[in-house]
C-alpha cells in the first residue's frame, strides 16, 4: 500500500495536471453521495467539524476522505484543517493508498476554483485579491495563475503579519505579491477576488465589485458562515461547484435563498455543466460572476487517483 505524506502529495499534484484531472472527473460517471457532516464539541472553544466524503468510479477506484476542522487551532498556531484520504480499488476493494488529506484538500480546492475561473473569470484578468491567510491562500494564487495571466497579487487578512508572511512566500516563488490593509480599495480594482476564511460575516460587499469582476468564495462552508453580502448575490451571476452541496451547506447561498434574495433557479450552473459545455460560462466582459464552492468528494478522488498513478507509475 502506498503512503504519501504532505510533501509527496504536493509533488504528485502539479497544478495543470490536477485542474485537468478534476475537469475529467466532473465529466465522468463518478458516484458522489452527499457528504457526512458532524459537529464535534470542543470544551471552552468553538465547535469542530468532522467531514466524511466518499466517492467512486464504478469498477475503477473508490475512496473516502476524513477531514476535521478545528477553528480553535489558530490560537495554537496549528492548521485548522487536517485529514486523510483512503484510496481503494473499485474492482476488489483492496486498499491502494493513504494520502495526506490536508494537502490534497488544499490543492484540489484551489484547483477547482481555478477550473471555475477558466469559464467565469475574464480571459485577461491581471489582478487578484486573496482574503485569508491560511494554507489555501498561496495555493489559490498559484492555481488561478495557471489559468489566467495574473500579474499582481494582493493578500488581506485580519492578522497583517500573517498576510505579509503569505506575500513573502509568494514573492519567493516569483509572484508580484504584497499584503494590503484596505480590503475595500483592493477589492475595487481586483479582477479576481478569492476568499478562503471561516468568517461568519461578509468580507466582500457587492458594491465594491467592478464590472467584469469574478468573486471566488472558497471558505464559509457552513450555513452560519458567509464571505459575501446580499448585494454581491444581486449583482453577480451565481455559479456553484454542486447545487446539492451549495444549497444545503454554503451560507453564501443558503442565507440569500432563505431571505428571498436568491432563488434556487437563479443559480446559473454547477461545475459539471461548465465543464460539459451545458452552460457557456461568462457571457460578456462586463458581467460580474460569483462562484461558490463547498467541496466535492469527486475532486478529492480525482486528486488521489492522479497522485497514486503518478507515484506508482500506473498511468
Amino acid at each position: 500500500m502506498l503512503v504519501l505524506n504532505e510533501e509527496q502529495t504536493r509533488a504528485a499534484l502539479p497544478w495543470p495536471e490536477l485542474i485537468e484531472a478534476i475537469a475529467a472527473m466532473f465529466a465522468s460517471e463518478c458516484v458522489m453521495p452527499v457528504r457526512h457532516h458532524h459537529e464535534m464539541g470542543v470544551p471552552g472553544e468553538e465547535n469542530a467539524t468532522l467531514l466524511l466524503m466518499p466517492a467512486w468510479v464504478p469498477g475503477r477506484y473508490a475512496g473516502v476522505k476524513m477531514v476535521s476542522v478545528f477553528p480553535g487551532n489558530a490560537q495554537r498556531s496549528l492548521p485548522a484543517i487536517s485529514g486523510t484520504f483512503l484510496l481503494s480499488s473499485g474492482a476488489t476493494g483492496g486498499m491502494l493508498a493513504v494520502i495526506d488529506g490536508a494537502e490534497l484538500t488544499a490543492r484540489r480546492t484551489a484547483a477547482a476554483s481555478a477550473l471555475a475561473g477558466r469559464y467565469l473569470a475574464r480571459p485577461n484578468a491581471e489582478e487578484m485579491l486573496v482574503c485569508g491567510t491560511g494554507r489555501l491562500s498561496l495555493n489559490l494564487m498559484l492555481a488561478h495563475g495557471t489559468t489566467r495571466p495574473i500579474k499582481r497579487y494582493r493578500i488581506w487578512g485580519r492578522n497583517a503579519q500573517a498576510a505579509e508572511k503569505i506575500a513573502a512566500e509568494a514573492r519567493v516563488l516569483g509572484l508580484d505579491a504584497r499584503a494590503v490593509t484596505d480590503r475595500e480599495a483592493s477589492a475595487r480594482t481586483a479582477d479576481i477576488i478569492s476568499c478562503a476564511t471561516l468568517s461568519s460575516e461578509p468580507l466582500v460587499s457587492g458594491e465594491w465589485l467592478k464590472p467584469g469582476a469574478h468573486l471566488d468564495l472558497v471558505g464559509a462552508f457552513k450555513p452560519s458562515m458567509r464571505e459575501s453580502d446580499d448585494e454581491a448575490i444581486r449583482r453577480a451571476s451565481v455559479h456553484v461547484d454542486t447545487r446539492a452541496g451549495a444549497t444545503s451547506e454554503a451560507g453564501d447561498i443558503v442565507q440569500p435563498i432563505k431571505s428571498g434574495v436568491l432563488d434556487v433557479n437563479d443559480i446559473q450552473s454547477e461545475l459539471a455543466e461548465l465543464v460539459s459545455g451545458a452552460h457557456g460560462g461568462r457571457s460578456h466582459d462586463e458581467e460580474i460572476t460569483l462562484f461558490k464552492s463547498v467541496g466535492a468528494a469527486l475532486e478529492d478522488l480525482a486528486g488521489a487517483i492522479l497522485a497514486y498513478e503518478t507515484v506508482a507509475g500506473r498511468k
